[in-house]
């Protein structure tokens, strides 16, 4: 880490008080990988952008950029530059929301949110939400991928499962119930388990994200790697695998709820419990948060618990 330019960025922090040009060029590039698509962002030139950001590299004496024909790759001071930065401008910009607690929520909201959840969150976010808050642009990405919610520039991301997320700000939304579920006609054929070592020997259609087979934990804090011949990266083609009769699935219930009812799915009862999964909203903002992601969360904090329910 240089010490150079940590004392060179602190010895100037009042100068950069006139360098917002230059600090916005370089985060957005950064947040955005070149200054072609940090300029379409600030609505600007590329050759602009650069030189906004060689004249802060020059404020503060070091060299946030390197800089070659095909590609712009961040030095180790860019780095720590941009995590002390970033956050600054992400409460600079949603300061006077934050003052005006009665100002109507206006600008872009970028979300990120499971796939598989959003048949569940999309419409009441969009019939209720969006007619409540007509001056918000909602940007909303559906994947069951972990992004960076910083590099990537959403808001708002929601997350089912473990939160390790550094300095993010976590806010629980709600604890979703999972169950083991089946076919009928699996069931017949193998009959409930009354152990869990009776529950490890059924066939699972495992759940390998990346190509890594999970463990399905007990709420005891046990857990086991299933075994099995259909892996899938998501919960939806878990569900399609245990209807079609290829071994039982570890899913969210409340994404099996309708099968459940109509019985073409059944919950295996071991009299095993399972444990909650945790189903959050992070984001980056601090203390100072925008009124459109405070919002955001408050209506998902609802819905959630109605998830939590079902």
């Amino acid at each position: 880490m240089s010490g150079h330019m940590i004392c060179a960025a602190e010895v100037q922090v009042a100068n950069l008080l006139n360098e917002t040009s230059g600090l916005m060029a370089f985060v957005r590039t950064v947040e955005a990988g070149s200054f072609s698509a940090a300029a379409r962002d600030l609505d600007t030139t590329p050759s602009a952008v650069s030189k906004s950001v060689a004249r802060l590299e020059k404020k503060i004496g070091a060299r946030l950029f390197l800089r070659s024909t095909r590609a712009l790759t961040l030095t180790q001071d860019g780095q720590i530059f941009f995590d002390r930065v970033a956050p600054l401008l992400r409460d600079l910009d949603s300061s006077d929301e934050a003052i005006r607690s009665d100002a109507s929520p206006s600008g872009r909201l970028r979300i990120s949110m499971p796939s598989e959840l959003a048949p569940l969150l999309l419409p009441r976010l969009f019939s209720s939400f969006a007619a409540d808050h007509p001056n918000l642009h909602l940007d909303i990405g559906l994947t069951d991928r972990f992004v960076d919610l910083i590099r990537e520039d959403y808001d708002v991301v929601l997350r089912a499962g473990r939160s390790l997320e550094g300095d993010l700000i976590v806010r629980r939304l709600a604890d979703l119930p999972m169950a083991i579920v089946a076919s009928p006609a699996f069931l017949e054929a193998w009959a409930n388990p009354t152990s869990d070592e009776a529950l490890a020997a059924l066939p699972f259609a495992r759940y390998a994200p990346g190509g890594v087979i999970q463990p399905l934990p007990l709420a005891d804090g046990k857990s086991f790697i299933p075994s099995g011949r259909v892996d899938c990266d998501s919960g939806a083609a878990l569900i399609q695998a245990a209807l079609g009769g290829l071994g039982a699935a570890y899913v969210l219930r409340c994404l099996v709820a309708k099968e459940l009812e109509s019985g073409a799915l059944v919950a295996v009862e071991s009299g095993i419990g399972f444990p909650k999964l945790p189903f959050n909203a992070l984001h980056a903002f601090g203390r100072t948060v925008p009124l459109r992601v405070k919002l955001f969360c408050d209506f998902m904090a609802r819905e959630a618990k109605a998830i939590e329910a079902i």
